[in-house]
């Protein structure tokens, strides 16, 4: 059984990735399962940059446990892009608001910033970058999107983050991305994409 530490304590996305890659004899463990302390600064200017940055400290951090021998990292980076906005919020998606993780008030600030925004200048995308490090600390990495465009108002309970005011080019306008259950939105978006894209290079 091969084990495989994600960069997280999110143990939803754990699940995630570990239905999306779907791989034989692999286990994946959240940073909290494994018992690794690993919370490094995310400071880099770019996505690749900050899940690089997760995963050297994550697989650095496995060293140190007593029982765990070399293990395989995987760490994601991942945010919105809006192009009105120059690529804001971009890496300081879970931020925008100033709060880590306050998704209402980053919403509500992204709702402020495009107020005057005409509907067919709201185009966006999620953008989804993983970087695998096998046992030996050999780099794979794979990137996601999703093109769409930002709603006048939220919509839908499912989902977190921006999804309720996402509306995927791939409904036509037609539901946010918090509109879908997990299941159909991993079909389309920027994670599951940039997974499909990692488990192609793994198995090759």
């Amino acid at each position: 059984m091969r084990t495989v530490i994600i960069a997280s304590n999110n143990a939803h996305k754990a699940d995630e990735i570990a239905n999306a890659l779907d791989l034989e004899e692999w286990r994946f463990l959240t940073l909290r399962q494994a018992g690794v302390d690993s919370d490094p600064a995310e400071d880099a200017d770019t996505f690749l940059g900050n899940a690089r940055i997760k995963a050297y400290a994550a697989q650095a951090a496995a060293r140190n446990v007593e029982g765990l021998g070399k293990v395989a990292v995987l760490a994601d980076d991942s945010g919105l892009e809006v192009d009105a906005l120059h690529g804001a919020p971009g890496v300081f998606s879970a931020r925008y608001a100033g709060q880590d993780g306050d998704d209402a008030a980053n919403n509500a600030k992204l709702l402020e910033e495009l107020a005057s925004t005409a509907d067919a200048e709201r185009t966006a995308r999620f953008v989804c970058t993983l970087v695998f490090l096998d046992e030996e600390g050999v780099e794979t990495v794979a990137r996601g999107t999703i093109e769409g465009r930002i709603g006048r108002e939220p919509r839908g309970t499912e989902g977190f983050g921006y999804d309720p005011l996402f509306l995927p080019d791939a409904y036509e306008g037609a539901r946010t991305l918090a509109e879908v259950d997990q299941q159909t939105k991993s079909a389309i978006s920027h994670r599951g994409d940039a997974l499909r894209a990692l488990k192609e290079l793994l198995s090759a």
